[in-house]
């Protein structure tokens, strides 16, 4: 793929015209690390290089690991398309449409968001448009796992978790409405946080506490369910205690992004997350990643530039931290695995 000749300034730092990546040609870089605490030189290498892969996106979402195939699924929300990327094959459309097959015009964040497998290795996908959580089937054709709460259709689903029983957990807020949280197709009036049990297959609210429940992920032991709040009044990510029958107990501000708004790539509103196998958080935002402790101690951040949507672990051994940010797919080594692998 041909990157576009576009120049960045992310602080003093400038990302010059792209080339075209191919064969052993040297990847272009883009950002720098930040580190606020020692202890980030842990989990990533001193000196390590945040890699440009392709560029040339509307708005880069949702990536995920596809370990059955050696490559990287991530949506491109309004284009209402999901993209593959492999060392191998560079990048491609994976799939078109990915979140909307609706006949009316849909001008808005149509597409899929957040995407992840599930145990029998399925995509599992968060559909804007449609309103639903859906499994893509072998063979083709997707299936509803849900689509509604107490009759009343989601807003929009935005991304999504899977525990080892199989058990979907997933935000809801109206992002992907046509017009946004005012829309007159709005049917819920909250934007929820919800489980869609696999035993049972019934959709239970677990809260609908936030205002703009976002990003969304598991501890590794699963004792805890974290969920970024896009919350420009309060913009934090919260933990919550999972229970014994996974009802969840009080949340408390495991981060609060607001304390380290100032400086190019920090701060802004918590997006997407993702959690290592030591338990540290991986959030996204203004212009890059900040990598926090798992008792929400901030550690520094990984400076991208553009408004940063998501990250996921992946790669061979799934170290590699893959990162959608705007109009980019980056990606960054680090010396953690994410949980899964």
């Amino acid at each position: 793929m041909t990157l576009s000749p576009k120049t960045l300034l992310t602080g003093s730092l400038v990302l010059a015209s792209l080339t075209v990546l191919s064969g052993a040609a040297p990847l272009p870089h883009i950002g720098q690390i930040e580190r606020h605490d020692p202890s980030l030189d842990q989990l990533i290498e001193p000196g390590t290089k945040i890699e440009v892969l392709a560029d040339g996106f509307n708005w880069s979402e949702g990536p995920v690991w596809d370990s059955a195939h050696d490559r990287l699924l991530f949506s491109d929300v309004p284009e209402n398309r999901i993209h593959a990327w492999s060392e191998a094959e560079g990048l491609s459309v994976f799939m078109e449409p990915s979140g909307y097959t609706g006949v009316f015009p849909h001008t808005r964040g149509k597409g899929s968001n957040g995407l992840t497998f599930d145990n029998d290795g399925q995509l599992v996908l968060c559909e804007h448009g449609d309103r639903r959580v859906s499994v893509l089937l072998e063979g083709g054709g997707k299936r509803t796992l849900t689509d509604n709460f107490d009759g009343k259709r989601f807003n929009s689903p935005n991304d999504l978790a899977i525990d080892s029983a199989g058990n979907i957990w997933f935000t809801d807020p109206p992002y992907g409405l046509p017009e946004g949280s005012n829309d007159p197709r709005r049917e819920l009036d909250f934007a929820g946080v919800f489980l869609h049990r696999a035993a049972t297959g019934k959709t239970e609210l677990l809260t609908k506490e936030l205002r703009w429940p976002n990003g969304i992920a598991l501890s590794p032991d699963e004792k805890i369910l974290y969920v970024a709040a896009s919350d420009r009044d309060e913009p934090v990510v919260m933990a919550y205690p999972i229970k014994s029958d996974l009802s969840l107990g009080p949340g408390t501000v495991v981060f609060d992004m607001s304390i380290i708004s100032a400086g190019p790539g920090r701060g802004g509103n918590p997006d997407g997350l993702k959690v290592d196998q030591q338990g540290n958080l991986w959030i996204s935002g203004r212009g890059g990643i900040q990598v926090v402790s798992p008792e929400g101690r901030f550690l520094g951040s990984i400076t991208v530039g553009p408004n940063t949507a998501n990250c996921a672990f992946g790669g061979d051994d799934g170290s590699v931290l893959y990162i959608t940010a705007d109009m980019y797919l980056v990606r960054i080594q680090t010396k953690v695995k994410g949980t899964g692998f």
